[in-house]
């Protein structure tokens, strides 16, 4: 379940590092699964839940119970995330994302678990990515299951509501834009084509459960690595911290990169407190790892 509380660190952390040797040391190794966590989407453009600038101190992300309620709650979620579409799928992989694709195809992880739902991994050429809280380019009907592109429903939106062009307040992580309740007055959803259903978006809205394939999926993956190296992510929700947890349990080294504090840091042999594109091209350098 993805709780919609935030996490501040309230207790004594063990500080961040400059050094990359500890991340430098783990993709050496080799069989490494990476968890990676809105902080390596930044550099895309697309803005953090947490850390400085974090949109979570303005910005409180639909959950499944609202958007189930209602007709309003889905029409105010529909026009907030078709303007934020517009952005979100035109974001592009940055050097992160390439560093990781590029440890794969070196054949250093065993995978990739994304927290993210941009699908950016994948555009960089990761292959194996469980997407653990799903995908904005997919949207699944509660009433007969079926999955469609989201590129569709954006046509389909246009056509309903030709003219919605307001301008936002800001953009978030989950692709939903900031529009006050009278930008959204009057903005037309559009049912399911297959059974005139009410269509959501293929992740999981904060308050959901993920999937329990998902989950054991990932479970699977952790229990296969040899190291886990954590990659932008605050750990904040138990979705993520479990996996951290896991490894902890089992004697399995982590690391994180992240220039923030994560709830997992007392799990971790390192926090490595840098920019991430920067960091990953760095240590792809000095393994010898050729970055696209």
């Amino acid at each position: 379940m993805r709780p919609t509380l935030s996490w501040t660190p309230t207790e004594d952390l063990p500080p961040g590092t400059t050094d990359l040797e500890p991340v430098v040391s783990v993709v050496r190794a080799g069989r490494v699964v990476v968890l990676s966590g809105a902080g390596i989407s930044t550099e895309s453009g697309i803005p953090d839940y947490r850390g400085e600038g974090g949109s979570l101190s303005r910005h409180t992300p639909m959950t499944y119970q609202d958007f189930t309620g209602g007709a309003p709650a889905r029409r105010r979620y529909w026009a907030r995330s078709h303007l934020g579409w517009r952005t979100f799928g035109r974001a592009r992989p940055n050097a992160g994302h390439r560093a990781v694709a590029a440890f794969g195809r070196a054949g250093l992880l065993t995978g990739v678990i994304t927290q993210n739902v941009d699908g950016l991994h994948q555009a960089a050429g990761s292959d194996g990515v469980v997407d653990l809280h799903g995908s904005l380019d997919r949207v699944v009907c509660l009433g007969c299951g079926d999955v469609s592109a989201r590129r569709e429903l954006a046509r389909r939106l246009e056509e309903a509501n030709p003219g919605f062009d307001p301008v936002p307040a800001a953009m978030n992580p989950d692709g939903d834009a900031d529009l006050t309740d009278e930008q959204v007055a009057g903005f037309h959803v559009v049912p399911c084509v297959v059974c005139g259903g009410v269509l959501k978006p293929d992740v999981v809205f904060f308050g959901e459960t993920v999937p329990a394939a998902r989950v054991e999926r990932c479970r699977e993956l952790v229990r296969e690595a040899a190291s886990v190296l954590v990659l932008g992510s605050s750990l904040t929700v138990m979705s993520g911290l479990r996996f951290v947890r896991q490894a902890a349990e089992a004697g399995t080294p982590v690391v994180i990169v992240n220039r923030d504090p994560t709830r997992g840091d007392k799990l971790a042999a390192a926090r490595v407190a840098l920019p991430l594109g920067k960091a990953l091209t760095t240590v792809a350098e000095r393994l010898g790892v050729p970055v696209d």
